[in-house]
């Protein structure tokens, strides 16, 4: 989620001074400087927003259009707020996008419906109009801690922004959803039943059934392409301690996000396995077009917590393999319904800024 990007900043702006770039990161010697040495998947790679914190950018089922959520206090725009725009067709046309969430309150999480005409969203403006207020980390020694508010709840509205249906109604944290390839089915987290677990939901009857029980955060889960699978990121609290902070910082609404691993199950939630065991931050997955490969974010080879970069690996786990290399922060990738592109979120090209912009490239087998 979005917060994860704000530890990178965070971090980033703590040890900038610190920054040693390796040779293969640097950015490759062209006049592209969107690319860097060694991103041998990405070609052609052409950056859409500029200005502000940009994420989680994706594609509609027929492949034309963008739906993102967006921060920019020099827009007016304090917290996240949702955006949609036709992908240009050329380069000589501009990625044109507008608001499509109420501008009230703060958003996350968008997603198109099969029929091409609907979102879906969590929002917390029933909660109110005002952005709901940060976390004072000086609290808790200023470890990264972000709240899940329990005025989020999820959504549908048609592409000009009405709301034309409200889909979760449970007092606490409602939010991170995504759809079935056949756009029959959502799965989500929730706090619900008093831990951040995944859930699916059937959006015909809208019988919402459980998928997860083990304690931790289960989080931002995605369909596989041919609606077999699932994959998530996870938190495994294990020790006393550790199980111990999980469960006060839950009880007042937050969740230390900086321990995950990446897990997969069957798309009914059976047959769950974690497929990375690298330490640090392991989340953002997805899948390839061909349903056998995950591709998600990760800073386990930073032991200051930074950059974070994208990786690739099969469905079990094995052939790690680097696909991204900027010094900051790469992640929410997602693949094009035809697999022939990729949507990313990326500091890279901000001119030393705090920005994070949307990114599209050509993937490159």
């Amino acid at each position: 989620m979005k917060n994860f990007i704000k530890l990178s900043l965070l971090v980033i702006f703590i040890l900038f001074t610190c920054v040693q770039v390796r040779a293969q990161e640097r950015p490759s010697q062209s006049i592209d400087s969107l690319h860097y040495a060694n991103e041998t998947h990405f070609k052609n790679i052409r950056q859409l927003t500029f200005g502000g914190d940009n994420a989680e950018a994706y594609w509609s089922y027929d492949g034309k259009s963008l739906i993102f959520q967006r921060t920019n206090p020099k827009e007016g725009i304090e917290c996240d707020q949702m955006f949609l725009g036709k992908i240009p067709t050329s380069k000589n046309k501009e990625f044109d996008y507008k608001l499509v969430s109420t501008g009230k309150g703060r958003t996350t999480c968008a997603y198109f419906m099969k029929d091409g005409k609907h979102i879906i969203y969590a929002s917390t403006h029933l909660g109110g109009d005002n952005c709901p207020p940060n976390v004072d980390r000086a609290k808790y020694g200023n470890k990264y801690i972000w709240p899940v508010y329990d005025t989020y709840d999820i959504f549908m509205a048609d592409l000009n922004g009405k709301v034309v249906k409200q889909l979760t109604d449970h007092k606490g944290y409602d939010a991170e959803a995504t759809l079935s390839p056949d756009g029959k089915k959502m799965i989500f987290c929730s706090t619900r039943d008093g831990d951040l677990d995944l859930y699916i939901m059937d959006l015909e009857t809208e019988k919402v059934t459980r998928i997860t029980s083990e304690l931790g955060y289960d989080g931002g889960a995605w369909f596989s392409p041919d609606g077999k699978k699932i994959v998530w990121r996870a938190s495994r609290p294990k020790t006393e301690a550790e199980i111990k902070e999980y469960k006060e910082l839950l009880q007042e609404g937050l969740v230390a996000p900086t321990k995950m691993e990446v897990w997969v199950a069957d798309a009914d939630g059976s047959n769950a396995k974690q497929i990375t065991n690298l330490g640090n931050a392991n989340w953002a997955p997805n899948f390839t077009p061909d349903s056998k490969h995950i591709i998600f974010c990760s800073n386990h080879e930073y032991k200051r917590g930074f950059p974070f970069n994208m990786y690739l690996t099969d469905i079990n786990g094995n052939g790690l393999e680097k696909i991204s290399r900027d010094k900051g922060f790469d992640a929410f990738p997602m693949f094009s319904p035809d697999g022939k592109k990729i949507v990313f979120s990326s500091n890279r090209n901000n001119g030393g800024t705090r920005d994070t912009n949307v990114f599209i490239a050509d993937w490159v087998e």
